[in-house]
């Protein structure tokens, strides 16, 4: 594809975008009855604002779900300390959550508008952010080309791109080097992430590591960890986390084969919260008996899982447990962050499909931490040998501490390369402290 026909395609995007504009609102409306978005904040995804702006360097660091979320947490909270303010915008009620009880009133929140003409003309006019900050992977061409013509920095931090994404965006050379060129600096997470971000032209590229193994061990309420402990007492646990359907399925399986040797409970955290009732249902079904977060069920000795259905308690479940599947791994594909079960003391199980986090995944498991199971009876196996075997289960865990020490260092790499673009907002920020918007 030429140059030309490139720049046709992505005219052709925005003007498709604000042709379906009018469906927004009942499209959103949808959304909302289904629990994926507030309905009271609907209008943050047209552009309009819901609170002031305040005076002084503002950064826009978008993140599009609960996981970048978490990855951007100690960024953010470098930007904080400098004294700019910190925009953060979320694509998702679940990392809207996340960044309320994780962040409080350090950041403001927005939704993330959506990536059409006018909402986004709207959102950037107000904010007028002095850069932004994308985590990970998405990329939104009508929000680069509006950023682009106010000469706004655009930057990615924690960069990555899957293979799909990588062969897909090859096969659109000409499109992909019109947009990936217009990011001032990318941060990627490795060196084979930053390679194709070079490959489909960005520049300048630094490699950092992962930002996640910078972050904090999820944090808990240390009354409801001690009401809970106390409940399960001295029975056996294992945790399948960030399970996509399917998974419930192969967990259900794995509590039922082994229940009779080990009277285990189940601790079962769905990646969407929202498919509970179903999940609910299913287990149900196979004759187990269910307690849900959500309801602040007790686990009795006749409970076999314990539904994880509630947002931002990842702390909470992988510490009532020492062994923790990681799901989108073997019934859906990409794979979830190892590293939160690996701090926490777990040892780690995975299915195959790791696309996503695949370098994290070689360390953890070179290191000792984690291992790879195929399908369901290979994760009953491994589940049973762990729950039975104590040595092999804390050696495991010390491993997994080992592989998380090894991966620190990505902030401060993360850090210097943004100096240039910080340190004038911090000279700025601390010559004209902020104020109230007015």
């Amino acid at each position: 594809m030429s140059n030309g026909l490139a720049r046709m395609a992505l005219l052709g995007y925005r003007m498709a975008g604000i042709c379906g504009y009018p469906l927004a609102s009942p499209y959103l409306a949808y959304r909302s009855l289904k629990g994926k978005e507030e309905r009271q904040r609907r209008l943050e995804r047209f552009g309009y604002a819901s609170v002031a702006r305040p005076r002084g360097p503002l950064i826009w660091v978008h993140a599009a779900s609960v996981g970048e979320t978490i990855a951007v947490i100690p960024l953010i909270r470098e930007l904080v300390r400098r004294e700019i303010h910190v925009l953060l915008t979320t694509g998702t009620v679940t990392s809207a959550e996340l960044s309320r009880k994780r962040l409080g009133n350090e950041v403001i929140h927005q939704y993330v508008p959506l990536d059409v003409k006018f909402p986004i003309k709207r959102f950037v006019a107000y904010w007028h952010p002095d850069a932004a900050i994308t985590a990970e992977s998405e990329i939104w061409p009508t929000t680069m080309a509006e950023l682009t013509r106010r000469n706004i920095p655009q930057i990615r931090v924690n960069a990555r791109i899957s293979d799909r994404s990588f062969a897909r965006w090859s096969s659109r050379s000409a499109i992909a080097e019109l947009l990936f060129g217009k990011l001032a600096l990318v941060v990627a997470r490795s060196d084979v992430d930053a390679e194709r971000f070079r490959d489909l032209g960005a520049w300048p590229v630094v490699v950092s590591g992962n930002l996640k193994g910078d972050t904090d061990p999820p944090p808990v309420d240390e009354a409801v960890l001690s009401r809970y402990l106390s409940d399960i007492g001295t029975r056996k646990t294992w945790a399948a986390i960030c399970t996509f359907q399917g998974e419930e399925e192969a967990a259900a399986f794995v509590h039922r084969a082994l229940k009779p040797r080990n009277g285990q409970l189940t601790v079962l955290v769905p990646r969407h919260p929202e498919r509970a009732d179903d999940i609910e249902a299913m287990l149900v079904g196979q004759g187990l008996v269910v307690a849900r977060r959500s309801r602040n069920d007790r686990i009795t000795p006749e409970t076999d899982v314990f539904l994880g259905d509630s947002i931002g308690e990842m702390g909470l479940y992988l510490r009532l447990t020492e062994i923790s599947f990681v799901g989108r791994s073997l019934t859906a594909e990409g794979g979830q962050n190892p590293l939160e079960s690996a701090m926490l003391g777990c040892a780690v199980l995975t299915g195959p499909n790791v696309q996503n986090f695949r370098e994290t995944y070689q360390q953890v498991i070179r290191r000792g931490g984690a291992r790879m199971v195929r399908d369901t009876e290979m994760l009953a196996k491994a589940v049973h040998y762990l729950l039975t075997n104590d040595p092999a289960r804390q050696k495991m865990i010390d491993c997994g501490h080992e592989a998380v020490q090894d991966m620190r260092g990505a902030l401060s790499t993360t850090i210097k390369a943004l100096e240039p673009y910080l340190n004038p907002l911090t000279v700025t920020a601390r010559l004209r402290p902020a104020g109230a918007a007015g």
